[in-house]
């Protein structure tokens, strides 16, 4: 029993250390429900649609295409980001249908992270045969950048 009490606390400390590493299990879970279901081949939408049913099903609040107001130099622009989904309302969720997740679609994620002041991105990728891809982005400093 006491060896069972230390991994729990060990977990814990570990989950403590992972940004929303709860909300994160949940969302990418909902992830490899929808890839069990249909698997790769379809469009993004077919899976974002599909995700919204999943999300539904499991009570993930979330949000498709939120409209996300960017700034420049304090001002807000024009132009807007709608990021696939907002879970959480604190986790941006970014669904590409792709052969492999590439430094391209990393930058994306961490551009809208910086853009919307999210500290974290999940990418997923239904594309990727034999199973579904998928990774955690964190904000961990905020970038010297005019775009915020």
């Amino acid at each position: 029993m006491h060896n069972n009490t230390r991994k729990t606390q060990k977990s814990d400390k570990l989950n403590k250390k992972i940004l929303y590493a709860e909300e994160s299990y949940k969302i990418i879970g909902a992830c490899f429900n929808v890839y069990k279901m249909i698997g790769c081949g379809f469009l993004e939408p077919v899976y974002q649609e599909c995700l919204g049913v999943e999300f539904k099903y499991q009570n993930i609040p979330s949000i498709a295409q939120k409209e996300l107001v960017l700034q420049y130099r304090g001002q807000n622009l024009r132009k807007t980001y709608r990021p696939d989904y907002i879970c959480f309302d604190k986790i941006i969720l970014e669904i590409k249908a792709v052969s492999k997740i590439i430094d391209e679609h990393r930058a994306q994620i961490l551009n809208y992270l910086y853009a919307s002041g999210y500290k974290l991105g999940i990418l997923v990728n239904f594309g990727h045969y034999p199973q579904l891809e998928y990774e955690r982005i964190a904000l961990t400093k905020p970038k010297d950048s005019k775009l915020l």
